[in-house]
């Protein structure tokens, strides 16, 4: 079976896939964070894993451990952007620039979403909003520090360190305390530049807006315009690599 690995900056999710599936429809799945990186090795090693893709924006020494947590001899590719695979055509200046996780995204999208303009909003440690056009061209895209990276830098001259779990709770646009204003501020700012995005690249009657991510949740609350929330798209776009260009 195959082990498709998202290796983020925050955490690692890894899916165990029979190609004969349906998107998204693992056999198992999990994730961990980096310090319990460990773990991944006695799990992996009781799996029926004969192949693995894996995404990694997470460094060497994360890398080498996810390396050495393969069951032995196992094949791994080590996805990286290139200028055209699984039906996107990535037009980044530099192509191999382009982070792997970014388009990854962009394949699991435009196979979810076929012949469609989109925005892919992923809201994690970083929030980067990309565009792809109707017939799989990765047209370029944002990057702004996440609502976490948001949220600490400004409380760093405040009294108050907020908690981006307490977004959530918050509604009204105008708080009236330095904690909810900070965290209505940096959601303001997450939301506004997916918005900005849909309107740059058609509107949203023409335009189908993806959020993913772990911050996902809450900066969608806050969007005004339609959208689909989709977890995992890396690890769908590695699927859909592993299933039209890696060999069986």
């Amino acid at each position: 079976m195959l082990l498709l690995v998202d290796a983020g900056n925050t955490q690692i999710k890894w899916a165990l896939a029979d190609r004969a599936a349906a998107p998204g429809a693992w056999h198992t799945s999990g994730a961990v964070a980096h310090a319990q990186i460990d773990t991944l090795a006695a799990l992996w090693q009781t799996l029926p894993i004969d192949q693995a893709l894996i995404s990694n924006v997470a460094g060497d020494s994360v890398r080498e451990q996810m390396q050495r947590s393969l069951p032995a001899n196992t094949p791994a590719e080590w996805f990286a952007a290139s200028a055209e695979r699984a039906g996107i055509r990535n037009r980044y200046r530099d192509p191999l620039q382009l982070g792997c996780d970014r388009f990854a995204a962009a394949i699991g999208a435009h196979q979810a979403f076929p012949a469609m303009p989109l925005i892919v909003a992923t809201c994690g440690t970083a929030t980067t909003v990309d565009a792809i056009s109707a017939d799989g061209v990765f047209l370029g895209g944002m990057i702004l520090p996440g609502l976490g990276l948001m949220a600490k830098s400004l409380a760093t001259h405040t009294a108050l360190l907020p908690q981006v779990e307490h977004a959530a709770m918050i509604s009204a646009p105008f708080a009236d305390n330095t904690q909810d204003a900070i965290i209505s501020g940096c959601l303001a700012a997450q939301a506004g530049a997916i918005e900005r995005a849909v309107q740059a690249h058609g509107g949203p009657a023409a335009v189908t807006c993806i959020v993913s991510g772990g911050a996902g949740q809450w900066v969608s609350a806050h969007l005004t315009l339609p959208h689909h929330r989709v977890d995992n798209l890396v690890l769908l776009g590695l699927f859909s690599v592993a299933n039209t260009t890696l060999p069986c």
